[in-house]
């Protein structure tokens, strides 16, 4: 898998939208996240794990906590590539929760697409997005953040 960009709004400490360009790191190889202790390091991996499966591990019930305190709706998209030459596939998912008490999130949004000439959405409901999502990696959230 060959991250391609992140857009995380309402993640732990990212109130506002930011939005991680990795296609111009990758530009330069191998590439690292750095930053000082509470900068959002963990937070980008958190939004990655979030938009691929719905869950962030280090969240008590995987999801309890990780809305920013001062917002009400949490958004995350991740673009990614698998595979390589005439098999390369572009794929977007998509995410987005609201809050339902002070710690309890709800899904609203869910959508994987495969990105191309025309967008094709693969999946539109929680589940369905999950497994297309461990069946396009080959991997599940315990071997992604195992691996990650």
């Amino acid at each position: 898998m060959r991250p391609i960009a992140l857009s995380i709004s309402g993640l732990h400490s990212f109130r506002e939208k930011q939005v991680v360009d990795f296609e111009a790191l990758r530009e330069v190889g191998v590439f690292g996240i750095f930053g000082p202790t509470g900068s959002g390091k963990s937070s980008i991996l958190d939004a990655i794990t979030l938009a691929l499966y719905g869950k962030v591990e280090r969240a008590t019930n995987n999801t309890q906590g990780i809305m920013n305190h001062a917002e009400d709706t949490l958004s995350v998209a991740f673009t990614f590539e698998i595979g390589q030459g005439a098999s390369k596939r572009r794929y977007r998912v998509e995410r987005t929760y609201k809050r339902t008490d002070q710690l309890s999130v709800r899904t609203s949004v869910c959508r994987l697409t495969e990105v191309g000439h025309t967008d094709v959405v693969l999946a539109d409901k929680e589940r369905d997005v999950t497994g297309k999502v461990q069946q396009i990696l080959g991997l599940t959230i315990d071997d992604f953040t195992r691996a990650v």
